[in-house]
């Protein structure tokens, strides 16, 4: 029999705030994290906008010694692990540590530790690289620091599938937890690829909104007047953990994680089906493992990017899922206030997710002053709203036709 695994800790670092409590309310506000630049110098970019992290500064959980040995997606996932594992209250000297493991998510990983040590390479020198290059920039440097930092010794691995990452790793933490490789898994996303590199190869793909006199209204899913998606950084972290681990330690629980899905598309390498046929599947996957109807589900925190041909691929892909049903859910693109967050954006938005269901209010889309016509579904525009939310879908779609989707609810 599969084990049960419910969330209790969390913890953020965003484009609106560094704390869970913060980005909650600035969420419900439809207070925007999008401004000009600031982390880079904008001037010599067509888009001058972004959700980049202001003042952020990784504290108590990076020894200041360290701080200048680790890529900034990783210090993001250092600060906003140190705060999940604080808020669950796990002691790990108590636990076994191979039964406590890190999987994460990140798209791009050390981009800037890059664009630093290739401007070294050309200028100064192959003798000017530095030797602490490779262990910044790969990918699992976050989930690697993480366990070290902790002395976590169970299964340690991280996943990139572009805007996806985040999502697969927490399904691929709720199975480890499930079929008893684990106890506590400490599993999200982090990015940070804001920089000249990341913002000019999106942007030469036309993929981000342009919006610079207005950046608080450049991000705008399922909104006619939508151009594109707000690079945004940062990182989404919890800790998952087998139920009766959990109760066995007087742990407070936000939601039982109930169910995941995933599929690829199998066409274009950076646009969706446009029938939504893959983000179709990975909806029906989670259903079916969450032993769910459709007509149970109550809120979609929807990928939502504001992208003209994802938004409504989404839409048909829910209808095809849900059916009739479609009409009756809430359905929120919290994308809309923080900008895209890439392979972060799936563990913020799953703490968000996770609060709408503790607290039985459905997160706005802000912006969604003009819906399109083909997006027709309901959105929540502009406003929170209350209603019952005993389960909640999470979505998240990447590059390369990479779709993952993670259900969570109340814990029965």
């Amino acid at each position: 029999m599969k084990r049960r695994v419910v969330v209790t800790g969390m913890g953020v670092v965003t484009s609106l705030g560094n704390e869970v409590e913060q980005l909650w309310d600035n969420v419900m506000a439809c207070n925007s994290g999008v401004h000009l630049l600031s982390l880079i110098d904008p001037t010599p970019f067509k888009v001058k906008i972004a959700g980049d992290v202001q003042g952020f500064d990784p504290g108590n959980f990076v020894d200041p010694k360290d701080h200048k040995r680790l890529d900034r997606f990783t210090l993001f996932a250092m600060w906003a692990g140190g705060k999940a594992i604080e808020d669950s209250g796990l002691d790990f000297s108590k636990e076994d540590a191979f039964r406590c493991g890190v999987i994460l998510g990140s798209g791009i990983g050390g981009l800037a530790e890059i664009e630093i040590q290739v401007e070294r390479l050309l200028h100064k020198g192959a003798d000017r690289v530095s030797p602490l290059t490779i262990p910044k920039l790969m990918l699992n440097a976050a989930g690697g620091n993480l366990s070290i930092r902790y002395g976590l010794r169970g299964p340690n691995f991280t996943v990139a599938t572009a805007c996806a990452s985040a999502t697969n790793a927490m399904g691929d933490a709720f199975k480890t937890i499930q079929y008893d490789d684990a106890d506590v898994v400490i599993t999200g996303g982090t990015e940070a690829a804001i920089t000249a590199m990341g913002l000019s190869a999106f942007q030469n793909m036309k993929a981000l909104a342009d919006r610079n006199e207005e950046p608080h209204r450049a991000s705008r899913p399922f909104d006619s007047e939508r151009n594109g998606f707000v690079l945004s950084e940062g990182a989404g972290i919890l800790v998952f953990e087998e139920l009766e681990h959990a109760k066995a330690r007087g742990a407070k629980i936000y939601g039982e994680v109930l169910g995941y899905g995933a599929s690829g598309d199998a066409g274009h390498i950076t646009q969706p089906d446009p029938a939504g046929t893959g983000a179709a599947r990975a909806m029906s996957n989670a259903l079916r493992d969450a032993k769910l109807e459709p007509t149970m589900m109550d809120y979609i925190n929807a990928h939502g990017t504001s992208t003209p041909l994802g938004d409504k691929a989404e839409t048909q892909a829910i209808k095809s899922v849900y059916g009739q049903h479609a009409y009756d859910l809430s359905i929120s693109s919290t994308k809309s206030s923080l900008g895209h967050a890439l392979g972060a954006s799936g563990g913020i938005e799953m703490i968000l997710t996770l609060l709408a269901v503790t607290r039985d209010i459905v997160p706005p889309t802000a912006n969604l002053e003009n819906p399109d016509p083909d997006c027709d579904l309901n959105y929540t525009p502009l406003k929170p709203v209350e209603r019952t939310i005993n389960t909640a879908m999470n979505n998240s779609f990447g590059f390369g036709g990479h779709n993952a989707s993670i259900i969570c609810g109340k814990v029965r």
